[in-house]
């Protein structure tokens, strides 16, 4: 087995810190609804194994991925709600299994991708660092609901630098998930890391910015946080706009959380 670096092992990093969370639970806190209407904390231990699988899979097995990930294309939701009944016909412990076992096939077989080769994915074929960014992604959004559901703050770490990055590259989702054109205008982010390091992306004099947090900007991302209650100031209309928009993620945007939905856990 090949050592982990750089998003690879922030990858591998992010999943051992969420397997702490979800390793001893009981039946009743297995079974807890999320945020996430609908999905209890097995929900998203399922969602998160047939993610890592499909990056895994890609990365590996390209012909096979191509015969799973057909159907995908065409309806993705329905995909996922099929993997996640399949999944969750199992015991507690047989998911978190196959989630673990999933995700350190995907973390190794990205991390051993041929350089300069693009691995195949479900809209257009991508870099073995930007899917491993896309699957921390995955695991902060859905950590986020499990974190929420047992009344608990995670650890913030430096490593979400992937995600802020991703979140940058990925900032016309939001327009288009709405059916709105994304903007032409070119942005600035000036974004404090949790060590106080200052994240910097776009031209310094561009009349769009946003400035603060950059783990709150990744909790404005994956839409975990509502905008009035993350420490982001928006300078310039556009950039105001995008601030209500703002997804990382291809697809519906979903509702969203509410202002004040977790005061009592982020206060």
């Amino acid at each position: 087995m090949t050592e982990l670096t750089g998003v690879y092992a922030a990858l591998a990093a992010e999943g051992a810190d969420l397997d702490r969370l979800v390793a001893n639970l009981d039946e009743d806190q297995w079974a807890a609804p999320t945020p996430a209407e609908g999905w209890t904390i097995a929900h998203q231990i399922a969602h998160l194994a047939f993610i890592a699988y499909l990056a895994g899979l890609a990365a590996s097995d390209a012909e096979t991925f191509e015969v799973v990930a057909a159907p995908a294309r065409t309806d993705f939701q329905g995909e996922v709600d099929k993997a996640l009944a399949a999944y969750l016909d199992d015991t507690q412990e047989g998911i978190l299994n196959r989630w673990r076992r999933e995700l350190a096939d995907g973390a190794e077989a990205l991390n051993a991708f041929p350089a300069g080769q693009a691995v195949p994915w479900l809209v257009n074929p991508l870099p073995p660092s930007i899917l491993a960014a896309a699957g921390f992604m995955e695991l902060f959004a859905h950590g986020q609901d499990v974190a929420d559901a047992l009344g608990v703050r995670r650890e913030r770490t430096d490593r979400i630098r992937y995600l802020t990055d991703f979140g940058v590259r990925t900032m016309a989702f939001g327009y288009l998930a709405r059916g709105l054109a994304p903007t032409a205008e070119e942005f600035r982010f000036e974004l404090t890391a949790p060590s106080g390091e200052v994240w910097e992306f776009g031209p310094e004099g561009a009349a769009n910015k946003v400035t603060g947090s950059a783990w709150d900007f990744c909790l404005l991302i994956t839409r975990r946080r509502h905008r009035d209650d993350l420490d982001l100031t928006a300078t310039g209309a556009e950039a105001d706009r995008w601030l209500d928009i703002a997804q990382a993620y291809r697809g519906p945007a979903g509702e969203g959380r509410k202002p004040g939905q977790f005061a009592a856990l982020d206060g």
